[in-house]
């Protein structure tokens, strides 16, 4: 069993930036696909990002692409978002996900495909 324990969400105005952490228990972190997602008041949850076992590979939903940037440390079992250039539509509840892989390279976007989710985290973009 892997848990997951996000960070850093809070009240920001447009315009502004947050980064995310996400703490991972497992020992073998470092063969976890990792990805963000989101869910926002009434709407299904969303892909946002998600990194190769060694951050060699990212990918991105469009909306975020160029504000948002997703990374890891496999030796402090930690991934991060950082996201920059907030807007009011970027409002959510932010989700760390794992998945467990044994194919280097491999990059997941969809929610069924984790293994394990953090409690998430609240992001609230407004002025």
């Amino acid at each position: 069993q892997v848990q997951l324990v996000e960070s850093g969400g809070g009240l920001v105005q447009p315009g502004g930036s947050l980064r995310l952490s996400c703490a991972a228990s497992t020992r073998t972190f470092s063969r976890y696909i990792m990805g963000w997602f989101r869910q926002a008041p009434g709407k299904e949850r969303e892909f946002v990002s998600a990194i190769t076992w060694g951050g060699s590979s990212t990918n991105y939903e469009d909306s975020v692409k160029g504000r948002f940037t997703i990374s890891r440390d496999n030796a402090e079992k930690k991934v991060y978002l950082q996201m920059n250039s907030l807007k009011p539509e970027d409002t959510a509840v932010y989700y760390c996900a794992a998945a467990k892989s044994t194919v280097q390279g491999m990059i997941l976007t969809l929610g069924y495909q984790y293994d394990y989710w953090g409690q998430g985290t609240q992001v609230t973009v407004s002025s």
